[in-house]
């Protein structure tokens, strides 16, 4: 199994950026679909982001329809870390992320089977 650890959150303002990190460790992040989830106060988990890299080849990509053109997923399998770079933050954009490892490209977040425990990100108007 796999053991994820985020880190990168804080406080930023509005229009700001952060780069939230997963780092991986007991398998490869290649062997899994790598995902960022978010959740805000009293709502539910949320999908943000997804990958999975086939060697060389992107397999899947998909992005919530709320941080398109602003979030980027991106890998470093040399590193076997999972990256959230997000731009142009919103306060609507405030949650706990948490990166996650499954074996089925999906937007659910059921289908995860490994989880980080989170990194807190703040976005002040």
């Amino acid at each position: 199994q796999v053991q994820l650890v985020e880190s990168g959150g804080g406080l930023v303002q509005a229009g700001g950026s952060l780069r939230l990190s997963c780092a991986a460790s007991g398998r490869t992040i290649g062997t899994y679909v790598m995902g960022w989830f978010r959740q805000a106060p009293g709502a539910a988990r949320e999908f943000v982001a997804a990958n999975k890299w086939n060697g060389r080849s992107l397999a899947y990509l998909n992005y919530a329809d709320s941080v398109k053109g602003r979030f980027t997923i991106s890998s470093d399998n040399a590193k076997n870390t999972v990256y959230l770079q997000m731009n142009s933050l919103k306060p609507e954009d405030t949650a706990v992320y948490y990166c996650a490892a499954g074996r089925t490209p999906s937007h659910y977040s059921e289908t995860y089977d490994y989880w980080g425990q989170g990194t807190q990100v703040t976005v002040s108007s």
